[in-house]
């Protein structure tokens, strides 16, 4: 339709007005210019249609492509805002279990902070106690030593107490056996001399020093005295016992002695008197003398044999342990 327009128009202008031929053919040249630019501008426009409608296509499935972009943006801002509410409860709850934790963590620490410190007394009482068992294990073992050295002194002082009082007893069963071969001749007259608890005893019965109610010793009890005092005067260390004793008889005398109390006293005095006389050596304050009376019977008083036993005068003679004393002391 437009090139029918140019078309008329140039023939219009060709029969309208007066043109040479050159006009014309310039004129001609031109349209056909026209046309070519024309044909070519159609042909343009074609190119630019189809490439019009390939955009629009693209635009179209742009377009559906940023739908489904869209739908998949809302979806996952959906999700994402799901997440967040998630997180955000998430959030609070680790907020609350953080708050529990943290109060937790601050009774822990309260509890602990309290058993430190009940830690740090205990510890502190037990170092105390502990230096104090170092100081009283110290004084124990000071002590422990001091012992031992002083046990080791006891135990030397035993051995030599006891060698001392073996020495003694030896002196003594000697002392035994030099009375007993002294006074050999008056054994079968009711003289036995024995050795007991670390003394000698010396029994003399009646019948061989008094006569009957009487505290004069006899003529052989004189002698027996005498042959005693001379052993005696020579054994300085020992300390002297005269006892006297009497059956269960009562006294019948008419003397001044009333009782066998005072038979059994008289008749050791007498003995005692004996000895210092017969034994001027004898340190006065090495003897005594008692009476047991009746109170301390040899044997059972229901026979006049046991009676004849128990009347009887015994001289105890008790070695001086001071020596051994003296060894104990120091």
């Amino acid at each position: 339709m437009k090139k029918q327009f140019i078309f008329i128009g140039i023939t219009a202008l060709l029969f309208g007005s007066c043109v040479t031929l050159g006009k014309y053919e310039a004129l001609e040249s031109k349209n056909a210019q026209l046309r070519r630019d024309f044909n070519t501008s159609q042909s343009e426009l074609g190119d630019l249609r189809e490439e019009n409608a390939n955009l629009q296509r693209q635009n179209q499935s742009l377009n559906a492509e940023i739908t489904g972009l869209t739908d998949i943006r809302n979806s996952q801002n959906d999700s994402i805002a799901a997440l967040r509410r998630a997180l955000e409860n998430q959030r609070m709850g680790f907020d609350t279990v953080i708050e529990n934790y943290n109060q937790r963590i601050t009774g822990q620490n309260q509890d602990l902070t309290r058993a430190n410190n009940l830690l740090a007394a205990r510890t502190k009482e037990l170092n105390d106690k502990e230096e104090a068992f170092r100081a009283k294990e110290e004084t124990f073992k000071s002590k422990e030593n001091e012992l031992r050295i002083k046990q080791a002194e006891l135990e030397k002082k035993e051995s030599e107490a006891r060698n001392a009082l073996a020495a003694k007893e030896r002196e003594l069963e000697q002392l035994r056996t030099s009375i007993n071969n002294a006074l050999v001749g008056f054994a079968d007259k009711g003289l036995n001399v024995e050795t007991r608890d670390g003394k000698v005893y010396v029994s003399m019965e009646s019948k061989l020093l008094f006569p009957s109610a009487s505290w004069t010793v006899s003529k052989e009890g004189v002698e027996a005295i005498k042959t005693l005092a001379k052993i005696l005067e020579q054994n300085t260390d020992l300390n002297i016992l005269v006892e006297g004793h009497t059956d269960n008889a009562a006294y019948k005398g008419s003397t001044a002695v009333k009782d066998n109390w005072d038979l059994s006293v008289m008749r050791a005095t007498s003995i005692v008197k004996l000895l210092l006389q017969n034994g001027p050596g004898i340190d006065p304050a090495r003897i005594e003398a008692c009476g047991h009376g009746e109170f301390a019977p040899k044997v059972p008083n229901d026979t006049p044999a046991n009676k004849a036993l128990n009347r009887r005068t015994e001289i105890i003679l008790t070695p001086k342990m001071s020596d051994i004393l003296k060894i104990i002391k120091d």
